[in-house]
């Protein structure tokens, strides 16, 4: 009897023994990638594995192209060098770190410019523990016991990572290295300058297209509508009565600073937080993909932009006046319409750092 072929890889639902040992029957056409993956979330999580916990760095220069190009918060780099280098210093600073999948939501797009095969789109959820053993870029070592959530959003085709979108809750890590963020934003402001960077003028072109409103989502998800009503309702609005309509009362959310939230009213005070620092605030969805979980259950990540005026105080300190754009990503778990559980990261340390180069001009 012929065994029936397993459906494509649902990460959040699947052990890990499974996940790096997934077979050789193919479960999905990845045209232009190694034979040996059997569908494009097995390839997220197996060369995630073979570069962090094989220790394999050199595997980089297969698995990105050359001409890559990364996004933070902080900047973006081109090159698949900085993206090497980076990973070496991250295993110095922490040299037994993980990376545990919690989840790959993701999208098979039409090709773009540079080739004929279809493009897919990952959002990586990653759970990261990590002893800082080792001189790290915010100074030396301090042995603490690190846990931190990060998303990788990535373009891939052709058996390559071109583009990728990346935030870390870099505040966690901070507050957990007993390191004072806004002292540690200010440090690294004071070399910015000295370098000629200036985070604001870098991200001012990013702060005008979301205060144009300009989503940058093509729309290929059938959930792209709906991120495009829920996120601005989320953040422009705020309102209880908005949070209840939009949250189940049971939400389990996960916020920067390692915040783990319960309910509407507590996603509710973060919301109100940053809508304090800045009230002009505006909301743009940059990209949206979903799969299924279980039963009705729809999982749903969102890439998307914030833009305000930093006129309040509070949240950033006091008020500057600077023109601040956030990169944030979302994981979303919709079950009957609501939002049951949701992982929100940003770069905030990234965010003071702007305002503190800033502040100090």
């Amino acid at each position: 009897m012929m065994r029936k072929t397993p459906g494509i890889t649902h990460v959040a639902t699947t052990d890990l023994s499974e996940l790096l040992d997934p077979g050789t029957e193919p479960r999905q056409d990845l045209p232009g990638f190694d034979p040996e993956f059997v569908d494009f979330p097995d390839y997220i999580i197996r060369i995630t594995d073979r570069i962090w916990h094989d220790r394999d760095v050199e595997l980089i220069h297969r698995y990105y192209a050359p001409d890559c190009i990364v996004h933070t918060q902080a900047g973006t780099v081109i090159g698949v060098d900085p993206v090497l280098s980076g990973t070496k210093a991250t295993m110095v600073s922490f040299p037994d770190r993980r990376l545990e999948a919690d989840n790959v939501i993701w999208s098979q797009e039409p090709p773009m410019p540079g080739s004929p095969n279809p493009v897919f789109y990952s959002s990586h959820l990653i759970t990261s523990k990590m002893t800082n053993t080792g001189e790290s870029e915010f100074g030396p070592a301090t042995d603490k016991r690190i846990r931190v959530i990060t998303i990788a959003d990535c373009l891939c085709r052709d058996n390559a990572i071109f583009e990728e979108w990346l935030v870390r809750d870099y505040a966690a890590i901070l507050a957990q290295m007993d390191l004072d963020i806004d002292a540690t934003a200010r440090k690294f402001a004071a070399a910015d300058r000295a370098m000629g960077l200036d985070l604001v003028s870098l991200h001012a072109a990013n702060h005008a297209r979301v205060r144009a409103g300009e989503h940058r989502d093509p729309g290929l998800s059938d959930w792209s509508g709906w991120a495009r009503e829920v996120l601005p309702a989320l953040w422009e609005d705020g309102a209880d009565a908005t949070l209840r309509g939009l949250y189940d009362f049971r939400v389990g959310a996960r916020f920067p600073w390692g915040r783990d939230l319960y309910g509407p009213d507590d996603v509710g005070d973060v919301i109100r937080a940053v809508k304090t620092a800045m009230p002009d605030l505006r909301v743009c969805v940059d990209h949206v993909c979903a799969v299924p979980y279980l039963g009705g259950a729809v999982d749903v990540a969102v890439r998307w932009s914030l833009a305000g005026h930093h006129t309040g105080d509070g949240w950033l300190g006091d008020a500057t006046g600077l023109p601040v754009y956030i990169l944030g990503m979302s994981q979303f778990r919709v079950i009957r319409g609501r939002i049951r559980e949701e992982v929100t990261v940003w770069d905030d340390f990234a965010v003071r750092r702007m305002i503190e180069a800033g502040r100090d001009a």
